[in-house]
């Protein structure tokens, strides 16, 4: 009897060490004057799953080792840690973040003439003319021909019936970075995220792909430059995930 309540001892005490270094438990601060940074968000780039720091600039966040965890926040660079042993084992590790530099730059000013009446300014800004079109069949909420242009419809039809060699290359030698697209879309953390940021970055990391195949996707997908320009990261994620899909389907016909 006495063995075996050591067992079980034993058994619960290693199960407990097991799964507190399944947690990552740290402090993000300002590398300058290590002040603490609420609302940086920090992605498990392995497992898709994001969170934030609180007004403390603490964090939890499911890791294991080797694993890299992604900190962004706007006004400071970026960074990437790998999890190791020690970053499991002690809790409240310090990440130090560094402000950027940004250079001004001139601004333009418009060339409307505003009145400062919404009715008559309204009419006097230009809207955008990109059109999107659905095909019945296709599993698609529209594809995006850009312009009015008497042949705009055939970018469509270039779009579906296009040889995907590039798409291939990208989706077809991708598949586990393409899967996380839906594990992405799943995380609030990490749709709230996307959708404050338009630099392409976090999708970078995520999908390991560079910001250029993402341009190139998009525009072999007959996404208008309008749209790849202005978008922010959770509308190009939603774009390229849609894009996938349909690709999957194609591919399967």
């Amino acid at each position: 009897m006495r063995i075996l309540n050591i067992f079980i001892l034993v058994f619960f005490s290693t199960s407990c060490y097991i799964f507190s270094q399944d947690l990552v438990i740290g402090v993000v601060e300002n590398d300058a004057d290590s002040k603490p940074i609420s609302n940086v968000h920090v992605i498990n780039l392995n497992k898709v799953e994001g969170t934030i720091t609180n007004k403390d600039g603490e964090f939890e966040i499911s890791a294991q080792v080797n694993d890299t965890l992604f900190f962004s926040y706007l006004g400071f660079k970026s960074i990437k840690i790998r999890v190791t042993n020690d970053l499991i084992r002690f809790q409240n590790s310090k990440i130090k973040l560094t402000e950027l530099a940004y250079a001004l730059e001139e601004v333009v000013v418009s060339p409307y003439q505003l009145t400062g009446y919404l009715e008559i300014d309204a009419r006097n800004i230009p809207l955008s003319k990109t059109y999107r079109y659905n095909i019945p069949g296709l599993p698609t909420r529209g594809y995006e021909a850009g312009t009015s242009s008497p042949g705009a419809i055939s970018k469509v039809f270039a779009a579906i019936f296009n040889p995907v060699d590039f798409l291939y290359n990208i989706f077809g030698k991708k598949p586990r970075q393409m899967n996380k697209l839906k594990l992405m879309k799943e995380d609030y953390q990490i749709r709230e995220l996307l959708s404050t940021k338009f630099d392409r970055e976090t999708l970078v990391e995520l999908l390991q792909i560079d910001k250029f195949d993402i341009d190139e996707i998009l525009r072999n997908c007959s996404y208008s430059e309008s749209f790849i320009l202005s978008a922010n990261d959770l509308q190009i994620l939603q774009a390229i995930s849609q894009c996938y899909e349909e690709f999957k389907l194609l591919k399967r016909k």
